[in-house]
C-alpha cells in the first residue's frame, strides 16, 4: 500500500483516493441519481441489494480477458462522499426533489457496502462475476457507472497488452509508446499503467513512471537528428572516461577516426560511402550528453548507408572511453530486413575490431506495430530485441470497448433475473460462488458458478487428479481492517498476471482460432435459473 499511498490523499480507513481526481460520485449517469430518488421516494433506498459486474464476450476475437481496474474501484468506494458543493449542483439538476433526499445523499459513505472480487490481474471469462457488490440498493446503484468506467478500459487495455506479450514472446522487451495517441491524458496514464500490468516492460510516459513506479524508457526523435547541421556545432567536445581516470578533450575527432576505420574494414569496405554529417553530429552530441545510455534513432536519412555506420562510429568511440552503447531504434522501412542487415553489420564490427558483445547490440523497432505485424515479423525472421508499441495498444484499435455490465441479481434475499430475447443478455440470478477447476497438468479446465448456499466441491466428489480454487475474495473497504484483503502493488499484480497467463492451456491463448474456454453453472443453479425464467416470463394467451 505504500506505493498507492504516495499517489493520493489517504482516507477511507487508509485507502488512498482514486488516481484520477475526476473520479468522484458525480462521474456517473444522471439516471443513477434519478433512480436513487425514486428508491428513496418509495422507501426502498435501504433495501439490501446484490449486483454482479461481468462481461459477456471476450475481446479481440480471443478466448480470455485480464481483469483490471479493481484497485481504483476500491479507492473510489473507500472515499465515497458527496460534498456540499456537489449537493448544491445536484439541487439545480433535480430541482423538484425533496430536501430530505439531498440530506440522504450527503450521508452516504458506503460503509455498509461489501465488495467481493476476483483478484486484479487474473485471467477471467464471460459471465463469471468479476465483482459482487452488496449494500443498500440506492447507494450501490450510484457505484454502477464509475465502476464500469474504471473496469472496462482497464481490463481491455490489459488484455491487449497481454496479447502483444504472447505474440512477441517472453524474450523480447515491450515498450509502451502510446501517450501522444491515447484518448486524452487519462487514457494515456491508464494505458501506461495497465499495459505494464499486462506484461509490458516499460513506458515512455514520465507521469506514469512517477505515479506507479513503471520503468521509463526513451531517447530522441527525428527532429533532434535533423536539427543539427554538422559537427562544427558541437562546442563542448570533451568526455571523461567511465572510471573517471582520464578525459578525452576532443571526443568528436575520436568518432571521426572510428568512422574512417569502419569504412576501411575488411568486412564492411564498400558497403557505404559518405554518411550524413548532420546525423553524425546529432549522435555524437547525444552520446556526450548520455554516454551510459546511448541509443540512436537511425532512420532519419538512410538506415544502412548512414544511420547504422554513424551509430557504430559513436558506439566504438564510447567503448574506447569505457562506456557501452545500448543500441539503435528503427522507426520505418522493412523492419525484418533492416534488423537482419543491422545485426550482420554489428557482427562484422565485433569480428573486425574485436569488441566483445558488439554483435548483440540491442535493436528496437517501432512504427505503428500491433499483434499482426509482430506475428508477421516472427514468420519473416527478424533480429529485433525490443518493440515500441503505441497507437494500436493504447487505443485498443482492434476493439473499442469490452462491454462490462452491472446487473441486479438479488434484493432483500430474493433472487432476480433479467430476461431478454437475446439469450446472451439473460443474467444469472442470486448470490454465487465461483470456482476454477484445474487438471492434472495444472491447466484450468472450466469455471463453475454455484449458488451461495451450495457446499464447496469436495475432492471425493470428483476425479482425484482435479483440484478446485475459489476465485473471489472479500474487500472490506471501510473498517474491518483485520479482515480486509490488502491491495497488492502494481508490480505484484503484473507478476500475478504473467503467472496466470503461463498457467493457461496454449490453445486457449493462441491468436487465431483459439479453443473456447468453458464456463458453466452447477446443476442446481441451472435448474433454479430455468425455474425463475418460467416464473418471471409473461405468458400469453392462445388465440
Amino acid at each position: 500500500m505504500a506505493e498507492a499511498a504516495a499517489n493520493g490523499d489517504v482516507r477511507g480507513g487508509g485507502v488512498p483516493r482514486p488516481t484520477n481526481p475526476m473520479v468522484t460520485p458525480l462521474l456517473t449517469d444522471l439516471y443513477q441519481f434519478t433512480m436513487a430518488y425514486a428508491y428513496w421516494k418509495a422507501g426502498k433506498h435501504l433495501d439490501r441489494a446484490v449486483f454482479d459486474l461481468y462481461f459477456r464476450k471476450n475481446p479481440f476475437a480471443g478466448e480470455f480477458t485480464i481483469f483490471g481496474g479493481l484497485e481504483e474501484c476500491i479507492r473510489f468506494i473507500a472515499n465515497f462522499k458527496i460534498t456540499e458543493e456537489e449537493i448544491k449542483f445536484l439541487r439545480t439538476v433535480m430541482p423538484t426533489c425533496e430536501d430530505g433526499f439531498f440530506e440522504y445523499l450527503s450521508s452516504i459513505d458506503c460503509s455498509d457496502v461489501e465488495v467481493y472480487a476476483i483478484p486484479e490481474g487474473y485471467v477471467v471469462f464471460p459471465k463469471v462475476p468479476l465483482m459482487r457488490i452488496e449494500g443498500p440498493v440506492a447507494a450501490v446503484q450510484l457505484l454502477e457507472t464509475p465502476f464500469l468506467s474504471l473496469v472496462n478500459y482497464a481490463s481491455l487495455v490489459t488484455t491487449n497488452a497481454a496479447r502483444h506479450r504472447l505474440v512477441a514472446g517472453k524474450s523480447k522487451n515491450l515498450l509502451e509508446f502510446g501517450l501522444r495517441r491515447a484518448q486524452g491524458p487519462d487514457g494515456g496514464i491508464s494505458a501506461s499503467r495497465y499495459s505494464y500490468m499486462g506484461g509490458f516492460d516499460a513506458t515512455s510516459n514520465v507521469a506514469a513512471g512517477r505515479l506507479f513506479g513503471i520503468p521509463i524508457r526513451g531517447t530522441h526523435s527525428h527532429a533532434f537528428v535533423s536539427s543539427f547541421m554538422g559537427l562544427h556545432e558541437i562546442t563542448d567536445k570533451g568526455l571523461t572516461s567511465s572510471d573517471g581516470s582520464n578525459k578525452r578533450e576532443d571526443f568528436v575527432s575520436l568518432v571521426q577516426n572510428w568512422l574512417i576505420r569502419i569504412q576501411d574494414s575488411s568486412s564492411l569496405r564498400g558497403t557505404f560511402g559518405e554518411t550524413s554529417q548532420s546525423e553524425l553530429a546529432a549522435f555524437t552530441s547525444y552520446a556526450l550528453a548520455f554516454p551510459n545510455s546511448f541509443l540512436a534513432l537511425v532512420d532519419t536519412y538512410d538506415v544502412m548507408r548512414s544511420g547504422v555506420p554513424n551509430f557504430c562510429a559513436v558506439a566504438l568511440a564510447l567503448n574506447d572511453m569505457g562506456y557501452k552503447a545500448v543500441g539503435i531504434r528503427l522507426d520505418s522501412g522493412d523492419l525484418a530486413y533492416l534488423s537482419v542487415e543491422t545485426r550482420k553489420f554489428f557482427h562484422a564490427i565485433e569480428k573486425d575490431f574485436g569488441v566483445v558483445g558488439f554483435g548483440k547490440m540491442n535493436i528496437t523497432a517501432s512504427n505503428d506495430l500491433n499483434e499482426e505485424t509482430i506475428d508477421a515479423l516472427n514468420k519473416q525472421g527478424h533480429e529485433v530485441d525490443a518493440f515500441g508499441i503505441g497507437t494500436y495498444l493504447v487505443t485498443c484499435y482492434a476493439q473499442a470497448a469490452l462491454g462490462c455490465v452491472f446487473k441486479l441479481v438479488e434484493i432483500n434475499k430474493q433472487p432476480r433475473i433479467k430476461l431478454s430475447e437475446d439469450v446472451t443478455k439473460v443474467s444469472i440470478p442470486c448470490k454465487k460462488k465461483c470456482y476454477r477447476l484445474y487438471g492434472k497438468e495444472g491447466y484450468p479446465l472450466v469455471d463453475i458458478m454455484t449458488g451461495e448456499d451450495e457446499p464447496t466441491p469436495k475432492m471425493d466428489q470428483i476425479v482425484t487428479y482435479l483440484s478446485w480454487a475459489s476465485l473471489m475474495s472479500k474487500f472490506a473497504v471501510i473498517g474491518e481492517a483485520d479482515s480486509r484483503e490488502e491491495l497488492p502493488s502494481l508490480h505484484e499484480i503484473r507478476t500475478r498476471c504473467i503467472q496466470h497467463l503461463d498457467r493457461m492451456r496454449p490453445d486457449h491463448m493462441r491468436r487465431l482460432n483459439p479453443t473456447p474456454y468453458k464456463v458453466s453453472v452447477s446443476a442446481k443453479l441451472y435448474d433454479f435459473i430455468h425455474f425463475l425464467w418460467l416464473n418471471e416470463a409473461p405468458v400469453g394467451e392462445l388465440q
